[in-house]
């Protein structure tokens, strides 16, 4: 099987298919497109949602664990609030990392404003590198303010595409890149302050968002076509429009990527009726914000008339290929050296 998430399809077939909501606390079944569960307790609403960190090195792993978790749940409407994080260490790991990972842990979740509240440590022959798996426990109140999505609402894209992966390349596989400089990769691998949507879910819900989806693995395509399906709807998108900043243009010439594609957390796609007027209130903020498309009828295609697949395998995969035909291990580099 190729590495990577499951296509949406098998994924339906394989696993979704089978679940159904037999509780009357559960709202509903888990599908394609839907990264939280939502239950009824009486009061407000409880979002959960669970998410592996699987292709970072150890040196982000903190942060990641904490924002990707949180985004799930703000894309929802949902405030995070705690967090459950199993962290799985290779035999080879050490204890300096494991210290490392877990300061990396509590001072992002000071950043996002959430509690660690427990989980799980271990170490095991079951993976050759750090893995966290986390639980996200948010809250949403009843009159959470999204309207239905519908064909011509607007879709907008906070910062830009391609950050998480960006960040990753750089610090990960940065001997594919001896085209970027010194300088040029040290910016890459500051875009982990990049990482957290939880300010744009915020300002969304304040201007009529029809719908949130925080762009990961398969990119900004990907969550379109995620986020569309969800709601039995199409998309045109203007790829020329997809805002990117000048170190991910750098990287994904330098290794033939397509940065639609590519691994973009810390960027949000927001459904609204009005598209300038939630980009204006986003930049407000000191938000950058983009209008990129729009939701149709059916289809996927973008401006030019190409119609676009659905999400496979993310970019960032073509990585770890390139790196298995080098004959490199990306454990080796000077800054992957263990503490």
């Amino acid at each position: 099987m190729k590495i990577g998430k499951l296509d949406n399809k098998t994924l339906d077939r394989l696993v979704l298919s089978k679940f159904h909501a037999t509780r009357k606390e559960s709202m509903g079944a888990p599908q394609v497109g839907q990264d939280c569960a939502t239950l009824d307790f009486g009061s407000d609403l409880i979002v959960a949602s669970c998410d592996p960190i699987t292709s970072a090195e150890w040196e982000h792993l903190g942060a990641l664990t904490v924002h990707v978790n949180c985004n799930d749940s703000a894309s929802a409407g949902a405030e995070p609030v705690g967090l459950l994080v199993t962290l799985l260490m290779p035999p080879n790991g050490t204890e300096e990392q494991i210290d490392r990972i877990a300061n990396d842990l509590r001072d992002a979740a000071r950043t996002a404003n959430v509690d660690i509240l427990g989980g799980h440590t271990e170490v095991t022959e079951s993976v050759s590198r750090p893995v966290t798996c986390t639980t996200v426990l948010a809250r949403a109140p009843r009159d959470n303010a999204f309207l239905k999505p519908q064909a011509d609402d607007a879709l907008v894209l906070t910062k830009w595409a391609g950050l998480e992966g960006t960040m990753l390349a750089a610090t990960d596989f940065a001997h594919l890149l001896p085209s970027l400089t010194e300088e040029q990769i040290a910016r890459c691998r500051s875009f982990s302050s990049y990482l957290s949507v939880v300010p744009e879910s915020k300002i969304a819900l304040q201007n009529g968002v029809s719908a949130m989806h925080d762009v990961t693995e398969g990119g900004v395509l990907g969550a379109v076509w995620e986020l569309a399906s969800l709601y039995g709807l199409g998309a045109k998108i203007d790829y020329a429009a997809i805002p990117l900043l000048p170190e991910t243009i750098a990287v994904c010439e330098a290794v033939s990527l397509d940065p639609a594609r590519f691994i973009s957390s810390g960027a949000m796609l927001i459904a609204c009726r009005d598209g300038d007027r939630m980009c204006a209130a986003l930049q407000q903020n000191s938000i950058h914000a983009t209008v990129i498309g729009a939701f149709t009828e059916r289809d996927f295609c973008l401006t030019d008339g190409t119609f676009f697949e659905p999400p496979g395998a993310d970019e960032l995969y073509k990585l770890f290929d390139l790196a298995k035909e080098k004959g490199i291990s990306e454990k080796l580099l000077p800054q992957q050296k263990r503490i």
